[in-house]
């Protein structure tokens, strides 16, 4: 059972499209979703909820943080509805529903990169607990963007790198970092929480005039995270690395 109060603690400030031509499903499931949602806007088809989404950009100057779509739709069904929306906001959360003789679609919709798939009829815990999950990852995805406004990034409660003077401290106090690791620092720091490969790291090493193989990659991390909070840098197994600060919780 999904806990009402965490859920409104994510969305509350969220804006939420619900795409939905059979009337009833609509208008009920509308009713659920403003317990919850700041903003929630409906459409009957693909056309009206396309409509509707740039109108909501020109009007509050950002796309709805959720979309929800049923598959087939009239007018735009909602694989073309996807592509439209994704054409204008590549990381727009669309949250699919589907009936069971709807599988044909379900490939293209997982090339395209959505979300979530809910089977019709909907449970309704499940659309809560996918809508808790897709929150959070909005909450945490707007974390990082205000972590990378500022050249201070706070790795925990002691711990911050100073992009600008290309210094770590723990409660003010430097920590050496030698030229290699500075290096390192400043690119995963540029962008936090995006994965970086080892064909990028080596690049950035050529960009600053240095030269850093695939095998001494392993041996570098391995010193800086003694250096680093627990888990702040973390190796993604065959794809690369990231940072990932270890901030306090909300409730704190």
């Amino acid at each position: 059972m999904i806990d009402s109060k965490e859920l409104i603690k994510y969305t509350e400030n969220l804006s939420v499209l619900f795409v939905e031509d059979h009337d009833e499903l609509r208008e009920n499931t509308v009713e659920i979703l403003k317990n919850f949602f700041n903003k929630v806007d409906c459409a009957s088809d693909g056309e009206e909820a396309l409509n509707k989404y740039e109108s909501h950009y020109t009007n509050d100057s950002k796309y709805y943080d959720i979309v929800i779509s049923d598959i087939q739709m009239p007018k735009i069904d909602g694989v073309e509805l996807t592509k439209n929306i994704y054409e204008v906001n590549s990381s727009q959360i669309i949250i699919i529903l589907s009936a069971f003789d709807d599988s044909h679609y379900l490939l293209p919709l997982i090339n395209l990169g959505i979300e979530k798939f809910i089977k019709k009829p909907i449970d309704f815990q499940e659309l809560l607990g996918v809508l808790l999950a897709s929150s959070k990852k909005i909450k945490l995805k707007n974390k990082h963007l205000n972590i990378n406004s500022t050249t201070k990034i706070k790795l925990n409660s002691d711990f911050i790198y100073d992009r600008e003077k290309k210094a770590l401290l723990i409660k003010d106090v430097n920590i050496y970092l030698t030229k290699y690791e500075i290096i390192f620092m400043q690119l995963l720091t540029t962008n936090v929480g995006k994965i970086y490969t080892n064909e990028d790291i080596v690049s950035n090493y050529k960009s600053n005039n240095e030269n850093l193989d695939t095998q001494n990659i392993r041996k570098l991390l391995s010193k800086l995270r003694k250096k680093l909070p627990n888990n702040t840098l973390e190796s993604i197994y065959g794809i690369g690395y990231r940072m990932i600060p270890t901030l306090e919780s909300e409730e704190k």
